[in-house]
């Protein structure tokens, strides 16, 4: 019996539980899931001879530890920040790592040991990053294995609500971690654009916001992601002259976000007392003409009329009421997370959608050619949602791949080889997670 340690069992964790349960008698796997919500392990795992859930405080080093020493294979789904507690505790007890999240600083420096100690920490390995990763490196291999010459890549990945669930002004649904969706594109975005590397800041992140079109969906907005720089080392593309990857969200909730950071409500490093605070006036907070109605004030300072979308949209949030917040003290991005996590929550029988696209332009036999590759992912309701399957199966995937023996990488990892990408891709398949591709 091979066991299985999964930390975390929030919205991503769904598909990836079905997929390990499911694979489990005929693998003989045993999944243990640590969570400090024992009812919402429950609620995942159901009654599965399979598995086991365990209650955990994530701050508590030896409980941890403890089960990491008694597994074969970690996987976590935890909040980006606390995967190095156990990156390092995996180092400790030699086990294999898999996440979803980004490689950080931290797990970044631990990368000798990790070598040295012969283990595999997989990182990036959801939907972005991940399935992006290794779709675009297949197309990039081929390309290239034919002898093309590439010269600019995009690549556009976007968790949205499906054209059936797109009722509110927003046009948005939150499907995953909120915290991620407030906080998303605070520290600005690189990415180089005809042989010049173009920077920018929050405040222009989602400024007249550029649109693709998709086949079947039309035109979707879309901003630079991070620091899109740092993977043209990975993709071994260093010398290309365009290299970007972008978030994709409908055209109206790119003008509504950059009304929220424009009125300083995404900001996150001040505490301010909530109790007596009305939201009408915490909206208003950093609004310099005060001669009206919050309304009127709130349109002036965004130079919109209060008729606009974008007042309809602040509207929905509940921006202009005056109820009082009363949450204790937080920061404008704690307040803002608490209104989105509620007024755009998915119902129940709500659908949500994932869109990704590449965009490869490229020279062969003294032709050129432009290449895109499109995948549309749609979930079921709001728990069997299309992110909690495209992040977890990659992992779940990934998981039985190490388990059969079929890896011999070792060292700090994304799944750019095609070792890894060709199995995965192939059996995302069976799940209807494929890619179209067209040429012009």
């Amino acid at each position: 019996m091979k066991n299985i340690l999964l930390f975390g069992a929030g919205k991503s964790a769904t598909s990836l539980i079905d997929y390990l349960l499911t694979n489990a008698p005929r693998q003989k796997w045993h999944l243990t899931v640590a969570d400090h919500d024992l009812s919402l392990i429950k609620s995942k795992t159901g009654k599965s001879y399979y598995a086991t859930p365990a209650a955990l405080d994530i701050k508590d080093h030896n409980a941890r530890l403890q089960l990491i020493r008694e597994t074969d294979l970690v996987i976590s789904l935890l909040p980006a920040q606390l995967h190095i507690l156990v990156a390092k505790d995996c180092l400790e007890a030699k086990k294999n790592l898999l996440t979803a999240s980004y490689i950080d600083p931290e797990v970044r420096k631990l990368q000798e040991e990790i070598e040295k100690a012969g283990l595999l920490f997989m990182y990036e390995m959801g939907l972005d990053p991940g399935i992006d990763h290794m779709s675009a490196m297949k197309l990039i291999h081929s390309i290239e294995k034919k002898g093309g010459q590439i010269f600019s890549f995009k690549s556009y990945c976007g968790g949205l609500i499906s054209p059936d669930s797109n009722d509110n002004p927003w046009q948005y649904k939150v499907s995953w971690n909120a915290r991620n969706i407030v906080l998303a594109g605070s520290s600005g975005a690189t990415y180089k654009e005809k042989g010049k590397v173009k920077e920018l800041n929050h405040e222009q992140l989602f400024d007249h916001s550029k649109t693709i079109q998709v086949p079947g969906l039309g035109k979707l907005a879309f901003y630079p992601n991070r620091d899109s720089l740092g993977y043209m080392e990975a993709y071994k593309l260093e010398e290309l002259a365009t290299f970007m990857r972008a978030t994709l969200r409908y055209p109206d909730f790119c003008e509504g976000w950059n009304a929220l950071i424009k009125l300083g409500l995404t900001e996150d490093t001040i505490k301010i007392a909530t109790g007596q605070l009305t939201y009408s006036s915490w909206a208003t907070a950093q609004v310099t003409e005060q001669t009206g109605t919050p309304e009127e004030n709130i349109a002036q300072h965004l130079g919109v009329s209060t008729k606009s979308k974008v007042i309809r949209q602040l509207k929905f949030l509940g921006l202009l009421s005056t109820d009082v917040i009363n949450l204790g003290e937080q920061t404008n991005a704690d307040i803002l997370q608490f209104l989105v996590e509620n007024k755009l929550k998915m119902e129940p029988a709500d659908k949500d959608m994932i869109v990704m696209m590449h965009e490869i332009e490229f020279e062969r036999r003294n032709m050129a050619t432009r290449m895109h590759s499109y995948m549309i992912a749609q979930g079921e309701d709001n728990i069997h949602t299309a992110m909690a399957k495209t992040v977890g199966l990659p992992l779940g995937i990934m998981a039985k791949l190490i388990l059969q023996n079929k890896v011999t990488l070792t060292g700090l990892q994304i799944p750019v080889m095609p070792e890894i990408y060709n199995p995965v891709l192939k059996e995302l398949e069976e799940y209807d997670i494929r890619f179209e591709e067209s040429f012009e």
